[in-house]
């Protein structure tokens, strides 16, 4: 009974070892491509689809996250005395860290989802494998413009969250909780700093990366028939905002750290 259990271990830790693996030769082979031309009609077209179809679920995210968290704590920071940083407070924790993962989780759901759809769809079509029939790399065709349009809108999805998480958060303390909107603003310019905004970007910049690579590496990867692109599909999202939490603590060490 042990040792079945041992080997069932084993055999999971190997597995998991091999798609890491089979990931990171991916991701290299991703990094080679980007010597090539690069295919500017494709990644305006993917940032199009990928980008502009994710702002209002992100929008909608962020602003309630803002609303939420200012109900949370505008009540506790009044009552100690300490009204005049609610502003800064708030966008400090969406600048940092609840504006890059919330983004980063929504696109993981939204835009990692679709691209393991569309190219495990490609794949089981058989449509892949006629693009090395007519000697076009896959990796460059399908995985870097969609990897670049992502490291690029998940940014600027993030600035918007941003602004409008604040704005969620500004509706609340001046309109419910009676703080005024010039020490809501004052606040900010006094307790938050560019770092607070920079930091978060460079977050986005890797979970928009990850998203992408995570995405295409499924879909390549997707089992055939119609149920293999649904279990690609779950795979690409449960992978995604793992990894989204991992990098998150890793980047914020390295950012925030000092």
């Amino acid at each position: 009974m042990i040792t079945k259990l041992f080997e069932a271990i084993g055999a999971f830790v190997i597995r998991r070892l091999e798609d890491i693996g089979t990931v990171v030769l991916l991701y290299a082979d991703t990094m080679k491509q980007l010597r090539h031309k690069l295919r500017m009609r494709h990644i305006i077209a993917q940032m199009s689809h990928l980008g502009v179809d994710s702002l209002m679920i992100v929008s909608l995210t962020l602003l309630f996250t803002g609303v939420v968290f200012t109900l949370q704590t505008a009540h506790e920071l009044i009552r100690f005395g300490a009204q005049s940083t609610i502003g800064g407070l708030i966008a400090i924790a969406i600048g940092r860290e609840l504006g890059p993962v919330l983004v980063g989780v929504v696109c993981a759901g939204r835009v990692g989802a679709a691209i393991t759809a569309e190219i495990s769809t490609m794949k089981v079509t058989e449509q892949i494998d006629a693009l090395r029939v007519m000697a076009v790399s896959p990796v460059n065709y399908l995985i870097v413009p969609r990897m670049l349009a992502c490291m690029i809108v998940v940014p600027i999805l993030t600035v918007f969250g941003d602004l409008i998480g604040v704005f969620g958060g500004w509706v609340v303390a001046v309109h419910y909780s009676g703080v005024s909107s010039y020490l809501f603003v004052h606040s900010i310019e006094v307790f938050a700093s560019i770092k607070d905004m920079t930091g978060g970007l460079i977050k986005a910049i890797f979970f928009g990366n990850v998203i992408a690579v995570l995405g295409c590496y499924y879909g390549l990867h997707c089992p055939d028939g119609a149920e293999g692109v649904g279990k690609a599909t779950t795979k690409t999202v449960v992978a995604s905002i793992i990894a989204i939490f991992l990098l998150n603590a890793l980047l914020t060490f390295v950012i925030y750290g000092d």
